[in-house]
């Protein structure tokens, strides 16, 4: 039997493990906090059965992709730089508004999003011009430039719906080049025009963007950001092409707005129209008592949009306590340094910047969503990877995960050929 399953389940146990616990917190933690979902529909178990069928076929997705050797991701790149290019603007163009934004393409009754395709590809892309151009002393410095040509147009293309996914990609993206031992002259320089732009693109979101809550006391937040928080409705209009362009710098601003404000209201004036998300993900927080109110008993699910998604770590909180987060943290660090240690034993350079690149990408959006939860940084909109709700960026993780494991296994078995080598009889062997 536990031959059949390693079979199965091929690759590093301990990335296995990790994945399987944060697959039971998901199950446990999105049929709690899909209350709405249960209103709504007038169903119990509906939303809790769809959910685990989406994580069935997440595993599903990361066995196949454990299986397939990592040459055939570098025959993939150019097939996925075009799929992934084209369905962005495609997106654009004919994408599904959700949640005010035109983020997902509707295919046979299904909706997927490109932007969730376009981050594993240039992480793929990356690894690849990075592992192409190293040289005894890092990476030579027209990899620099390959990787600009590749990244920017791309994350252009993800900014002008979800700003949050395409600055999620940008550091990423950073952390790998210093991975990849990019000249940090040049890291540097980036740096320094990053800086620049995102003065630059704050002062042009805050001259161009309306925050109409602010300018006017009587209009809702949801007339502002949308019935769940995360972006106007309405009906459409002409508009000119900055308008286009920047069609959401309304939200942005009110969320930048909401951010700096450090006013003090006291709780009887406090306005759950405008501020719903914020005020109760912290009362679920506070509410916790330290040690929670137990899996299932979270009042805050009921109140609080996309408790089931972008602020699942929130009702993780209330319903699990500072334990419960502790443990969340605790299996994303593990992954990242469980992959960190396969890629060192890598003995080519392409599948340990393959591996490190997609373990940076979920613990760093990972980090973000947490980070949002407890009010360190403004709201983002991202999902918590492998727990939170969600179709598309659900299974995409799940390859990623897959994708670790196959480059675990060859790391493996390299680790001990070595390990071979150095023992006594085979020296004498050899001799």
């Amino acid at each position: 039997m536990n031959k059949k399953l390693s079979n199965i389940f091929k690759g590093d146990k301990v990335i296995w493990m990790v994945f399987f616990f944060l697959c039971m917190i998901s199950v446990v933690e999105v049929f709690s906090a899909s209350s709405w979902f249960t209103y709504k529909n007038n169903n119990f178990i509906m939303p809790i059965v769809k959910h685990s069928g989406t994580i069935l076929t997440g595993v599903a997705v990361a066995v196949l992709t454990v299986n397939i050797p990592c040459r055939y991701f570098k025959l993939m790149t150019p097939f996925l730089l075009l799929v992934s290019f084209l369905t962005l603007v495609w997106v654009l163009m004919a994408g599904e508004t959700v949640n005010g934004a035109q983020r997902v393409i509707p295919i046979l009754g299904f909706t997927f999003q490109p932007s969730e395709i376009a981050k594993g590809t240039m992480i793929l892309a990356e690894a690849q011009i990075l592992s192409a151009m190293q040289g005894e002393r890092g990476a030579d410095k027209k990899a620099f430039k390959y990787i600009l040509c590749i990244s920017l147009p791309l994350a252009f293309l993800i900014m002008l719906e979800n700003l949050s996914t395409a600055v999620l990609l940008c550091v990423v993206v950073l952390l790998m080049m210093i991975v990849g031992r990019v000249p940090m002259a040049q890291v540097g320089k980036l740096l320094g025009v990053v800086a620049v732009g995102a003065v630059l693109a704050l002062t042009l979101v805050m001259a161009v963007g309306h925050d109409k809550g602010r300018e006017d006391p009587r209009l809702a937040k949801t007339e502002v950001l949308g019935a769940d928080g995360f972006g106007a409705e309405g009906q459409k209009k002409d508009e000119t092409v900055v308008e286009k362009l920047f069609h959401r710098a309304d939200t942005w601003k009110a969320r930048i707005d909401d951010f700096l404000d450090d006013t003090y209201i006291p709780p009887a004036d406090y306005d759950l129209d405008r501020d719903g998300q914020v005020a109760h993900a912290n009362i679920a927080i506070v509410s916790s008592n330290v040690i929670g109110r137990g899996p299932g008993n979270s009042v805050e699910r009921d109140f609080l949009p996309q408790a089931f998604s972008d602020f699942i770590f929130a009702i993780i909180i209330e319903e699990t306590g500072i334990g419960g987060a502790i443990v969340v943290v605790f299996l994303y660090i593990v992954l990242l340094f469980r992959t960190a240690r396969i890629a060192s034993r890598c003995e080519n350079n392409f599948p340990a910047f393959l591996a490190m690149g997609l373990a940076l990408m979920l613990v760093v959006q990972a980090t973000f969503n947490m980070l949002v939860v407890v009010g360190y940084v403004p709201v983002t909109g991202q999902p918590l990877p492998l727990i939170s709700k969600g179709g598309t960026s659900t299974i995409i993780s799940c390859a990623y995960i897959g994708a670790i494991l196959s480059v675990s296994r060859s790391a493996k078995k390299a680790g001990s050929s070595r390990r071979g080598d150095s023992q006594p009889g085979a020296e004498a062997e050899a001799a």
